[in-house]
């Protein structure tokens, strides 16, 4: 780890990911990049890098991405609630990191995004920041940092909007980043073998 960063990170994993497999047979979170590393596995990894708590927020059933997740080094807590979206999802993360000194927004469908993008979100959230997103030739990405002054407004999350009006309205501090992953998701099948 090249930097100790005090803030937690949260990696969402509870959605369905119906436009990979509509039939929901096969988690996309679990479907293995071309280097045999399970999607969500390799976000987690890119976190833990770089900040020493990564728990990851799943659904009730996906035990199976739950061990995985737990193997790959995340503490893991069951959104009971994740149908009603990504908002609730989140929320049930706040809860279980409630004391944390700020929170570092992952999604566990964009494996590609550096550990130096990371780090940057890490050093802005430590240094006081409110709201903080990279850019990539000028369009927002992922993942987003939150100071601990969000605390009570992530709580009250629900639906599926996830911290939109958060965003909207907070201070965002924002900085251009060479890194297409925080822009890059998977939702199908071609995209897990896209470049890095």
């Amino acid at each position: 780890m090249t930097y100790a960063s005090s803030t937690t990170a949260l990696l969402l994993a509870a959605g369905r990911g119906t436009r990979f497999d509509p039939n929901g047979l096969q988690n996309k979170l679990l479907a293995p990049l071309p280097d045999g590393t399970p999607v969500a596995c390799a976000a987690a990894r890119a976190l833990l890098v770089v900040l020493p708590h990564v728990t990851a927020v799943v659904r009730p059933g996906a035990e199976a991405l739950a061990h995985a997740l737990n193997d790959a080094g995340c503490d893991v807590v069951f959104a009971t609630d994740a149908e009603r979206g990504m908002g609730a999802s989140l929320a049930a993360g706040i809860r279980a990191t409630e004391n944390a000194e700020g929170w570092i927004v992952a999604l566990a469908d964009m494996p590609w995004i550096s550990s130096a993008t990371i780090e940057s979100i890490a050093r802005h959230v430590d240094g006081g920041a409110s709201v903080v997103a990279p850019i990539y030739r000028g369009r927002r990405g992922h993942p987003v940092g939150f100071g601990s002054m969000h605390r009570d407004a992530l709580l009250a999350l629900d639906g599926d909007v996830g911290a939109r009006g958060i965003l909207e309205s907070a201070d965002v501090t924002s900085f251009d980043v060479d890194d297409a992953g925080v822009l890059a998701d998977i939702d199908t099948f071609a995209d897990l073998h896209r470049q890095r």
